[in-house]
């Protein structure tokens, strides 16, 4: 969902090759030569391929950073500080919203299983304190990685929408 949002925001074109995750398609060639951990998202742009949605929306902002939304910044200490809100997206907000997602969600609606409370109850306590200082920067920016939607903003949106369903 990451790289889709990132390729829509560009407005670039795209071809999403569908594949059956039921039969482990993803886990043999030619797929592995694209993720060799057999995991989703693959993407090639010409001779590149990369795996890992952060890394792909890093390039997909830069290397087409004429197109469609600004993405990155292109002065180094704006950089730099988008670049820090990406870290705490993907070390302190995903985390802990996955978890709430998987055990509020995925687990009871579509695996019939019981939530983890505790686990509920940690993760939860982990989510505020993020949101605590996301409200507290959001105060003094338009945007956590400053006046402008970057990627640290973007790289949010597939865990908040699982969030969203809890």
């Amino acid at each position: 969902m990451r790289v889709m949002a990132c390729l829509y925001e560009k407005d670039l074109d795209f071809e999403l090759v569908p594949f059956n995750f039921s039969t482990g398609e993803h886990k043999r060639e030619p797929f592995v030569s694209l993720n060799p951990f057999g995991q989703v998202p693959a993407f090639e742009d010409g001779d590149l391929k990369l795996y890992e949605s952060r890394a792909i929306t890093r390039y997909i902002a830069q290397e087409y950073i004429n197109r469609g939304t600004d993405l990155v910044f292109k002065e180094p200490k704006m950089q730099a500080v988008e670049s820090v809100w990406a870290e705490v997206e993907g070390n302190c907000f995903d985390p802990a919203a996955l978890i709430l997602s998987w055990e509020m969600s995925v687990k009871p609606r579509l695996l019939g299983q019981e939530m983890d409370q505790a686990a509920v109850d940690e993760n939860e306590g982990k989510l505020v304190q993020v949101l605590d200082v996301y409200e507290k920067r959001l105060t003094k920016s338009k945007y956590l990685g400053g006046d402008l939607y970057t990627l640290a903003d973007l790289h949010h949106l597939p865990t908040a929408e699982y969030g969203h369903e809890c």
